[in-house]
């Protein structure tokens, strides 16, 4: 915090200055939200000119402190606070808020704009991606240096992120774990869009926050001196801080405060005229930022310069002797990875199976996480049956910033928080569950394709083949939902080596995320003396097993199903047809692959094609053309051990064979 005195006057016409600015672009779009902006701008100030360690003239600066905007709608508050604090956000980009190519987006996107930590919009998101940055900042102070990492997560929410249970799932792990870097201002001015939040929201947010073990400080959201004293106390309690701040939608607008029509569109040409006039302000002048307040302002650039040059001068210092895990984060910051941290993974033969690929993932994870002092992560309560634990590693704590992360069951708050250690330079994170429970994370998920994060996804149990649990656990859409996602690489490895390849594609790749989707029954791992090596992998799919003579059928599978691929090639080329096997583990990165590759992998001219994946057969046809076949499930499945499922649901060798050979006539 700055100690220079707090300038009321000044103070004032910033934050006017603000809400003009948001309310001005909004006018000029005739789209967005006028009102939460302008009654937040005293936080908006406060943080900007007086709180925040932040340098606009390097908005990637690794020791500043965060701020969140979670209630996204409010974006034009943190674009006009970006301008102001001098940011490369220019006058002309506010002008075209919401425009085709402006960074100043309708929602703040993460890259478009200078200053924007991350992507929201989904309610509740930023929350719960808040409690992901305030981890990932503990964990670099306790494993790497307090000196460098001591910086604080800042978040704005409003009603509608706390209605959302990501907030709240997000929240009491926060309090759980003592995250006291983490400040939460609350917007609670009771208007939501459908009208006052009393027609659906009436608890007692402050004892709520209590229970998750928070402290809570309730002000005034006009009186700067207490906004000021309460984040002022909230940086010296060892707690996560809740500050509700009563607030009035659109304030100083004459018909329209507190009012749900100054929620998500303009106030009007003249209801916007007349508050202006109610504040001082010429209602002919738009984006009108005045001298006194640019020179005011100003002071955001040269106390960040002088806070970065500290910083740095102690980095400097830092890196003279660095410890293993700084060394790893320089690494990280420089978007590299350790040499030779892929290297000499775990291999695996015949006599070591069967094995399940979640347990050969549990492997090659503690091997790599061995060599990546940096990767962290776990699971929703799952991790004995994910095994994705990390051996001899403490457990995350109040106590302790061990690398075993335990995020009890909340799957939705575990995709969110993922996606703020994502954003933490240098750490590559994981989080594990059953792949039926991959719906509860897929907003986080989405968002962080969006925005090229690189989270690992680890989803196990993954077919009818699980077994008795029944149809509620069993997976049947979700590996189509999952491939629909843009920028999301879905991994389905055939057994051990396929998984360890998996793995080093995950790692590897940092911009985006990967979904591992792994095996609970126990596999044979396939000789690779006999077959192709499973490096093939990284280039998504690859000739498993060659045909035997002339080529006339082609069968494509990826995951435990290729087995019984190859158990259905047999039987065919025993009756002379020359049947290829290929393994699809990743469909994505197939794709990627030139036309020559994918040719000679699938032959155009083969057309007695069949794909066999026990799941939805939707988005198969581009694999296996207008003559093939798709053997999946077309309905969901049912209780029994899962080898009787899947003989039940027709993924046998000999039904393969016979599909095929109708294909052929």
């Amino acid at each position: 915090m700055t100690k220079e005195p707090l300038d009321p006057a000044n103070a004032r016409l910033t934050i006017d200055c603000l809400r003009f600015l948001a309310a001005d672009a909004v006018e000029q779009a005739r789209s967005g939200h006028p009102g939460t902006p302008m009654e937040a701008a005293p936080m908006a100030y406060l943080l900007y000119r007086r709180h925040l360690r932040h340098n606009p003239a390097d908005p990637h600066w690794p020791g500043r402190d965060r701020f969140v905007l979670s209630c996204g709608h409010a974006s034009m508050l943190l674009y006009g606070a970006l301008h102001l604090s001098g940011y490369a956000l220019s006058l002309e980009d506010l002008r075209n808020f919401r425009q085709l190519g402006s960074p100043a987006a309708g929602h703040p996107e993460y890259g478009h704009a200078p200053g924007v930590e991350t992507t929201t919009g989904p309610l509740g998101q930023g929350v719960a991606v808040s409690v992901g940055l305030a981890l990932g900042a503990r964990f670099l102070a306790e494993q790497a240096s307090a000196d460098l990492f001591n910086y604080r997560v800042y978040c704005l929410c409003s009603d509608g992120d706390l209605m959302e249970g990501v907030a709240g799932e997000a929240a009491s792990l926060a309090g759980h774990l003592g995250l006291g870097n983490l400040i939460l201002i609350y917007l609670d001015n009771r208007i939501t869009i459908e009208g006052e939040t009393r027609l659906a929201f009436s608890e007692q947010v402050a004892a709520r926050f209590l229970a998750y073990d928070w402290q809570v400080q309730q002000v005034e959201g006009e009186n700067l001196a207490e906004i000021e004293a309460a984040l002022n106390a909230a940086k010296a309690d060892p707690r996560p801080s809740l500050i509700i701040a009563r607030t009035h939608i659109a304030p100083g607008a004459p018909t329209k405060q507190d009012s749900a029509e100054a929620h998500g569109a303009p106030l009007g040409a003249e209801e916007l005229a007349a508050t202006k006039r109610a504040y001082g302000w010429d209602p002919q002048l738009r984006f009108h930022v005045p001298e006194a307040v640019r020179a005011h302002m100003a002071a955001c650039r040269e106390r960040g310069a002088r806070l970065q040059a500290d910083w740095e001068e102690r980095l400097a210092q830092a890196e003279a002797q660095p410890s293993p895990t700084l060394r790893a984060w320089l690494w990280g910051r420089a978007g590299e990875l350790p040499d030779g941290c892929g290297d000499n993974l775990p291999r695996f033969v015949p006599s070591d199976g069967p094995l399940a690929t979640r347990q050969a993932s549990g492997i090659v994870l503690n091997a790599l996480a061995a060599r990546l002092p940096l990767l962290l992560g776990g699971s929703a309560d799952l991790a004995p049956s994910t095994n994705t634990l990390l051996k001899g590693e403490d457990s995350f704590s109040r106590e302790s910033s061990g690398r075993n992360l335990h995020f009890g069951v909340r799957e939705h708050a575990m995709g969110a928080i993922l996606n703020g250690l994502s954003h933490t330079p240098g750490l590559i994170a994981y989080g594990a569950t059953f792949l039926i429970f991959s719906d509860y994370l897929r907003p986080p998920l989405r968002l962080a394709a969006m925005m090229g994060l690189a989270p690992i996804y680890v989803f196990t149990h993954d077919s009818i083949a699980l077994g008795e649990d029944g149809p509620t656990h069993q997976p049947v859409e979700q590996l189509a939902g999952l491939r629909a996602v843009p920028n999301l690489r879905v991994i389905r490895p055939c057994d051990a080596n396929e998984t360890a390849e998996a793995w080093r594609l995950a790692v590897e790749h940092r911009t985006g995320p990967s979904a591992l989707i792994l095996s609970r029954q126990g596999l044979p791992v396939l000789d690779r003396e006999r077959l192709a090596p499973a490096e093939g992998v990284r280039r998504g799919g690859y000739v498993l097993a060659e045909e035997e003579g002339q080529l006339r059928a082609l069968l494509i599978a990826t995951g435990a199903e290729v087995h019984v691929a190859l158990a259905a090639r047999e039987l065919l080329q025993k009756e002379g047809i020359g049947t290829r096997v290929v393994s699809l583990p990743c469909w994505e990165l197939f794709e990627e692959q030139d036309v020559a590759y994918r040719s000679a992998v699938l032959p155009p001219a083969c057309a007695a094609r069949v794909a066999v994946e026990a799941a939805s057969p939707f988005g198969w046809e581009r694999w296996v053309g207008e003559g093939g076949a798709v053997v999946a499930m077309r309905s969901y499945g049912a209780s029994a051990p899962g080898a009787v499922l899947m003989k039940h649901f027709g993924f046998t060798a000999e039904a393969l064979a016979n599909k095929l050979r109708e294909l052929l006539g």
